[in-house]
């Protein structure tokens, strides 16, 4: 009798890295539990994630544990027009509702028919297709616990936020700390420049009801108060099913060998061996993600407060983009202490034994591998959920500092001193190091997060197989 053919997950998410390395994770725990797994997003990243990171498109896959990874990208017909952030979101829901499912059609033509879609918070669309064609569909909320509640508290207009004129004022939301606006996702603020991004997180609440599943990249233990805070909400919102911390733990892969990454810039391996030359714990690595624009004046005083930070050598990441901003000579004034690269395999710096401590800019994604690795932090949020994912870390978890703005070179130097050197830099570290193992523990076999995926992966086997749907088991 032939083997019977492992269900098919679909993966899907907006075309940036920071949605990319999520979804990535996510399938490969998902593929390791025996399901075939299929990555997608927009044809602009194709070539992107071909040339930085080695995906090819179509085929079988890679095998992953006891399943299968391949990619295969939406035709969604992006010639290399520039769009403005709106028309782009137009586009990429209009051509990607008839792209996604016209895959769908070919997946089913080649005898691999998807048993499940898991969207993304920016493609909202995702689980109308999913509706349409009669398929369960999830969704993975890429941001925190904490930002979902925020947002779903202000679409439903059950909380009165800050005003932006009243920077002292503070409220409170269930299961969270007191916040300021400052502390609130910026797409929610009215002078936020993009706030079309809000208005499409919004838009997937609004969708959410037609998802089996809403998961999210965290994990209970980090976010405990307000995942027990938010069924006590009303209208109530969806169950919250942690999977997190969405990492490469330990700097390797968790492939079973077979290296499956998403990045868009080819990383600089070589600054793992310049690590290796460094002494334990003296590294500042730098960096602010892979959208984050500073101006030219905060690249320059970034430059020089890395430059003066106490003789410690530093691993600084400027993309292509920001290069040009660098102050004259700095490169050549830093060659020897310094090493500036133009993208970094992060997991694996973070986990090396020479990082001291990492000047972020909060992303979600920073946020959890910086924990994961157990790395204290200089906080330098820009705007969108970072504001909040810094309140996080230094109020919080209490395993960093601020650095607040404007930028200067000596709030620089004596952030990184104070998260290294500094009265409170133990503490910072011991808790670094307390959350670092409470991330390990939730996605080690049977922890909080891995028995989620297990049950998910359960739940669509079940359901390929024509088997009633059990009752939850996500708890």
């Amino acid at each position: 009798m032939a083997k019977e053919a492992a269900p098919h997950v679909l993966l899907i998410c907006y075309p940036g890295q920071g949605h990319i390395n999520p979804m990535i994770r996510l399938a490969k725990r998902i593929a390791s539990k025996g399901l075939l797994v299929t990555c997608s997003s927009s044809s602009i990243v194709r070539d992107k994630l071909a040339a930085a990171s080695g995906v090819s498109a179509g085929g079988d896959g890679v095998l992953v544990g006891r399943g299968r990874i391949r990619f295969d990208f939406l035709d969604d017909h992006f010639d290399g027009t520039e769009l403005d952030l709106h028309n782009f979101l137009r586009h990429l829901e209009t051509a990607g509702r008839l792209a996604l499912a016209g895959l769908l059609g070919r997946q089913a033509e080649a005898g691999r028919p998807v048993a499940c879609i898991v969207g993304n918070p920016f493609l909202p669309w995702a689980t109308d297709v999913a509706a349409e064609a009669g398929i369960p569909s999830a969704v993975l909320w890429v941001q925190s616990c904490a930002v979902f509640s925020i947002y779903y508290h202000f679409v439903h207009g059950l909380a009165e936020f800050p005003r932006e004129d009243d920077p002292d004022a503070r409220f409170a939301l269930p299961g969270l700390p007191a916040l300021s606006v400052a502390d609130v996702p910026s797409f929610l603020l009215a002078s936020h420049p993009y706030k079309v991004l809000g208005d499409t997180i919004q838009d997937q609440y609004r969708n959410m009801g037609k998802a089996s599943w809403v998961f999210v990249n965290s994990f209970a233990e980090l976010e405990r108060d307000v995942i027990a805070a938010l069924p006590g909400v009303r209208p109530r919102p969806p169950q919250l099913i942690p999977v997190g911390p969405l990492v490469e733990l330990g700097g390797h892969d968790d492939d079973g060998g077979v290296a499956v990454r998403g990045d868009l810039i080819r990383a600089a391996d070589d600054c793992v061996g310049w690590l290796d030359a460094q002494a334990p714990r003296s590294v500042v690595y730098a960096s602010v993600g892979s959208i984050v624009m500073l101006p030219a004046e905060a690249v320059a005083e970034m430059a020089h407060g890395l430059a003066s930070s106490s003789g410690r050598p530093f691993l600084w990441v400027v993309r292509p983009d920001t290069r040009a901003l660098l102050p004259e000579g700095f490169l050549d004034a830093a060659a020897g202490r310094g090493m500036v690269v133009p993208w970094s395999p992060q997991d694996r710096v973070l986990a090396h034994a020479a990082v001291a401590c990492f000047l972020t800019h909060c992303g979600w994604n920073s946020t959890l591998e910086t924990i994961a690795a157990g790395v204290p932090v200089v906080a330098f949020p820009q705007w969108g959920d970072q504001c909040t994912d810094a309140k996080f870390l230094v109020d919080v978890l209490k395993m960093g500092v601020h650095l607040r703005a404007p930028l200067r070179r000596e709030g620089v130097r004596e952030a990184v001193e104070a998260v290294t050197t500094g009265p409170e830099a133990g503490a910072m570290l011991a808790n670094a190091r307390s959350w670092s193992a409470a991330a390990r523990a939730a996605v080690a076999p049977g922890g909080s997060s891995d028995r989620h995926v297990q049950a998910f992966v359960d739940e669509v086997s079940r359901r390929a197989r024509g088997e009633r749907a059990e009752a939850s088991t996500f708890s």
